[in-house]
């Protein structure tokens, strides 16, 4: 699956590693729902670099279709729950 990073490019992820990144999804929807500003950068920054650590990245020419869209690291408690759907910013 392609993951876009807003703000950073794309990359190459295996389905298979969405639910280990649930986890983080799950923390980061629960700060958010809290308000808890610290928590919801201290986690959106970990859920961040393990799609980098895990992804493979393209190349900056590449413009793959991506089925899934990240906000950037130094996005806002609000603009990351305008991105959000029930599920959190990961489906599943």
């Amino acid at each position: 699956m392609i993951v876009r990073i807003m703000g950073e490019g794309q990359v190459r992820l295996a389905e298979s590693l969405l639910a280990d990144l649930n986890k983080l999804d799950d923390e980061l929807l629960a700060e958010m729902q809290k308000g808890d500003g610290p928590g919801f950068r201290r986690t959106l920054q970990a859920l961040l670099a393990r799609v980098r650590e895990l992804g493979v990245p393209l190349p900056d020419d590449s413009l793959e279709p991506s089925e899934l869209i990240l906000p950037s690291s130094d996005a806002t408690l609000e603009e990351v729950r305008d991105l959000l759907s029930d599920d959190g910013l990961i489906p599943g």
